[in-house]
């Protein structure tokens, strides 16, 4: 029981660390200026609309998630589910604190420079989106969203998950046009959507042996 818990201790101690280092990764990318995924597009965008910081405008978005989820599939809405809350707000604290706060000086204007900011970050973000997708510990609030859809309607989860992006990249797009924003949907967006998925399950190959050497997989699985 003692050495459960001490595995137990050291998964939540990695969780809350990558999703530290996933929000200063994603505070980076925005700070590369040359766009970002889907969803932290729409997020800056709309953080530019209404002013409010975006990692506020995460928080709020994914809440809806959340929220979402528990209308659809109250039954089996549980703690790990829950949990999105807390971890939710915690990276978009974090995002505003390493984005307005702690890196608010810097800026990128050699594009070259830009651009290896922006990948160095996106390999940072994938990792750290992999070790935390491993744990298993907490649900994503997005693919959690779209796997409870799944029951009410005919679509797989691949395609809303999908759609969802593409929902993301409209919305984004289209408030830009509309009301004159700096364009958030850029050539890193492609970038993200194209390599993303890949460079995940390579260092899956690489984190899932890590863990599962340590037990630390299979003492959080229980």
């Amino acid at each position: 029981m003692g050495m459960k818990a001490i595995l137990n201790y050291r998964g939540y101690a990695l969780l809350t660390f990558f999703s530290a280092t996933t929000a200063l990764a994603i505070s980076f990318m925005l700070k590369a200026s040359i766009g970002v995924s889907p969803f932290d597009a729409s997020n800056q965008t709309l953080s530019l609309l209404s002013g409010i910081q975006v990692g506020t405008v995460s928080i709020i978005v994914n809440l809806f998630f959340v929220f979402g989820q528990f209308i659809l599939d109250r039954k089996n809405f549980g703690f790990r589910h829950f949990m999105q809350i807390p971890l939710s707000m915690l990276v978009g604290v974090l995002v505003n604190f390493f984005y307005y706060d702690l890196f608010g000086f810097v800026e990128f204007n050699n594009y070259l420079i830009a651009l290896i900011v922006f990948l160095l970050a996106l390999t940072l973000t994938t990792f750290s989106v992999t070790v935390v997708t491993v744990l298993n510990l907490i649900t994503n609030p997005i693919e959690t969203f779209c796997v409870a859809l799944t029951k009410h309607t005919p679509l797989s989860f691949p395609v809303l998950r999908q759609i969802v992006d593409v929902f993301f990249i409209i919305l984004s797009l289209s408030l830009t046009f509309i009301f004159d924003l700096p364009a958030t949907v850029r050539e890193g967006t492609v970038i993200t959507m194209l390599i993303f998925g890949p460079m995940m399950g390579m260092f899956i190959k690489i984190i899932y042996p890590a863990l599962t050497k340590r037990g630390i997989i299979e003492e959080v699985k229980l």
